[in-house]
């Protein structure tokens, strides 16, 4: 069974073709710059990297030319569309309406699009991906898999904001987190690495790279989430404040003469490491800044993962105590200097990372606590699209 997963964004789209059979990547790729005079595909086969600039004045047009690359040309891995059994969507916000990935019908398409108030950047480009299959391909079958899902089973005392009630019931105005199929894999797969049982876990995933955010796991549920009503709120990120004092919002707005626009502009754009290093949003870029002795980026790095570290320490909290504490995502799995400012100082819960092990861990499964530690720290790589790919097989395969 042949699995297509698509991740679209509002001018791009990423892509995936899986074999279920085993489970492997038969090729991947994405377009970027969709509706840009430069607009263009890259993709790997046999081993190799390929790029090409093709004219892709929008998502439809994009589709079709991934179906192109994949059916048509030396690089073809299909010989024809009809292999494919069925394609699963990234959906970014499915508000509440949304716990598990479905099968996209007429309805929950209406469902979703009710959810685009919520993420008006990403939803509308989600509807566009599979309103661009089912026009190349009306009979497929296509699953929706989404990043809010797995975060639903929070209690209302921490989802809800502490804001006029009616205000949630009229607009859905709670937290919802992000990132949570990347949430659900990692913290599912560290259980199985380690040998250990669902029941009876607690565990801490912290999904740290251009977006970050951190949730709380307890006997395979989410509990709580960093991320909120959008994936602004939490930790600070690479252009992202992440935490702030609404009431420094409005002062700023005053002050700066900012409409709403100008501030989430300020806010998810101009913030995070950018903003404070005054210029830098890799870790990597600040950890260079560090090297060539710049304060700002000594200050960044700090900030960012003393913030972490905050996190960590709430959720051990929240959940009564803490046995694993893992690590993914883009910093999270490569940049030991992450996982170093993150734990150093949590000795108290049990806390001991070994040096070694952890300056050694460039993205692979490994464990870089010491073996005294009483809580195990772990580096997962995440793997979104085999997730995509696993609930859509699940829910096509009859």
């Amino acid at each position: 069974m042949k699995i297509l997963v698509l991740n679209c964004g509002s001018s791009s789209i990423k892509y995936a073709l899986y074999d279920m059979t085993d489970k492997s990547v038969i090729t991947s790729g994405g377009i970027e710059k969709i509706g840009l005079p430069d607009s263009f595909i890259k993709y790997k086969a046999d081993g190799q990297k390929f790029q090409f600039e093709a004219p892709v004045p929008e998502h439809t047009a994009g589709v079709q030319l991934i179906f192109k690359v994949l059916t048509e040309g030396e690089h073809a891995v299909l010989r024809d569309l009809h292999e494919l059994d069925a394609v699963g969507h990234r959906m970014v916000h499915g508000g509440e309406k949304f716990s598990k990935s479905v099968l996209l019908t007429p309805e929950v398409m209406r469902d979703f699009e009710a959810c685009n108030d919520l993420a008006p950047l990403h939803n509308p480009a989600n509807i566009k991906g599979v309103n661009a299959v089912k026009a190349l391909l009306p009979d497929l079958p296509q699953v929706g898999v989404f990043d809010t899902a797995f975060h639903q089973t929070m209690p209302d005392y921490a989802y809800m904001y502490a804001l006029p009630y009616d205000l949630y019931k009229k607009y859905g105005v709670r937290r919802y987190g992000f990132h949570g199929t990347s949430h659900r894999y990692v913290s599912a797969r560290v259980l199985e690495f380690l040998g250990m049982p669902v029941e009876g876990s607690k565990v801490i995933t912290c999904h740290i790279g251009g977006g970050a955010s951190i949730a709380a796991v307890k006997d395979g549920k989410v509990v709580d989430t960093s991320m909120g009503l959008t994936p602004l709120e939490g930790l600070m990120m690479g252009t992202r404040s992440g935490d702030i004092d609404a009431g420094a919002v409005t002062f700023l707005m005053d002050k700066l003469g900012l409409d709403t626009h100008g501030i989430s502009n300020l806010l998810n754009k101009q913030s995070g490491l950018l903003g404070v290093s005054e210029g830098r949003s890799d870790f990597r870029d600040i950890l260079a800044g560090i090297a060539e002795g710049n304060d700002l980026a000594r200050l960044a790095k700090e900030m960012y993962t003393y913030r972490i570290k905050k996190y960590i320490g709430s959720y051990a909290a929240a959940m009564g105590g803490v046995d694993v504490i893992l690590f993914t995502a883009g910093a999270g799995e490569n940049q030991w200097e992450v996982r170093e400012g993150a734990t150093k100082g949590l000795e108290f819960l049990g806390v001991e990372i070994d040096d070694e092990k952890n300056r050694a861990c460039r993205a692979t499964e490994a464990i870089i606590s010491k073996d005294s530690s009483r809580v195990k720290v772990c580096v997962i790589p995440t793997d979104e699209e085999l997730m995509i790919a696993t609930d859509t097989y699940n829910l096509t395969k009859k």
